[in-house]
């Protein structure tokens, strides 16, 4: 295997100083056009290619943001990074998207930090409270942004939605038609939003002058077969609800295909409410009624954050929620008659 070459080979071989040549790979400092392209044709004849590391610790920019995500899968990170990257893009930046159960569990600290060290930015996508790097975050307080995240209170800017109000909203849609025994599918804990989207989800409930049930709330984890289980588990029940609220679109959807498998209707028999607006959404059958967060606008606010902080602003916490919108189709309706 060949050993990467060395700046002093490019120099060399141009037939300049090695202070030049940097120069002129690095983009940095006077070094007139025919130097630099003298310079640029040795380093592609030897393949060099720049410490980018060391680059960093001299106080260079990579231009890179790194996209932290814990467990990458949901349809909705896919939309969330996929608007990161476009508006990341437009301002001159790209990503590095580093995938982990924990970022800060046994042989991933090293990568984690490394890449901290790389990156000139940080963008934590919804992130699970039982890391421990998010302490990490707290304490060492560089340019770093949350999403979608309301398990704990962060040093750094967090953006995320009106998770309690948006539930609230959800649950009064299903009241309005005439419902009074409404499920919940809540999700997994990590982030704190299913948490956050219960409390919504009882508030709404109990401005209705109703008591939840707890037979009613049923645990998921954000994805299809956790939301058919739930589903399973609430139809059994001797008084099933008429309406089911999932904490997101996925389980909405495996919530409508165990209501299916049962031979009920939907919204017929039961109606089915999600969170989240995901593609899909739009061409289930029937096509869900569901919460539409303004994820590119959420996605340009976190960039602008983030490149912010890069840029030398003051690294301070804040909460940046944005508004949902109730989007109404065809999975639900007023409860059957009986």
């Amino acid at each position: 295997m060949r050993k990467p070459s060395k700046l002093s080979e490019v120099a060399k071989l141009a037939g300049v100083s090695p202070i030049t040549a940097s120069r002129a790979i690095r983009g940095v400092g006077y070094v007139s056009e025919a130097t630099r392209a003298r310079i640029m044709e040795a380093a592609a004849t030897l393949h060099y290619t720049p410490d980018m590391l060391a680059r960093r610790m001299r106080g260079d920019k990579s231009n890179l943001i790194g996209v932290f995500v814990n467990n990458y899968g949901s349809v909705i990170l896919h939309e969330i990074i996929r608007t990161i990257s476009d508006h990341a893009r437009a301002r001159g930046y790209d990503l590095i998207i580093f995938n982990a159960e924990r970022f800060a569990g046994p042989g991933r600290m090293g990568t984690s930090e490394m890449l901290s060290k790389l990156c000139d930015g940080l963008l934590l996508v919804l992130p699970s409270c039982g890391d421990e790097y998010l302490d990490v975050v707290n304490e060492c307080r560089f340019p770093c942004v949350l999403m979608n995240f309301e398990a704990q209170d962060m040093n750094v800017p967090v953006i995320t939605v009106e998770n309690r109000i948006g539930a609230r909203t959800a649950t009064g849609h299903l009241l309005s038609l005439g419902h009074r025994r409404i499920a919940f599918i809540a999700g997994n804990p990590g982030t704190g939003q299913s948490a956050e989207r219960y409390r919504g989800y009882c508030e709404a409930l109990a401005a209705a002058g109703i008591e939840p049930d707890p037979a009613l709330v049923v645990q998921g984890a954000f994805n299809q077969t956790s939301g058919y289980a739930a589903t399973e588990q609430l139809m059994a029940l001797p008084n099933p609800p008429s309406a089911i609220f999932a904490a997101n679109d996925e389980m909405a959807f495996g919530a409508m295909d165990a209501l299916k498998s049962r031979g009920l209707s939907v919204p017929g028999d039961v109606s089915v409410i999600g969170f989240d607006d995901i593609p899909t959404s739009s061409y289930v059958f029937p096509k869900l009624t569901t919460m539409r967060p303004p994820y590119d606008a959420m996605s340009e606010r976190a960039v602008t954050e983030v490149i912010a902080l890069i840029q030398g602003a003051e690294i301070k916490p804040a909460k940046i929620r944005y508004s949902l919108e109730l989007v109404m189709r065809d999975s639900t309706a007023p409860p059957a008659r009986t």
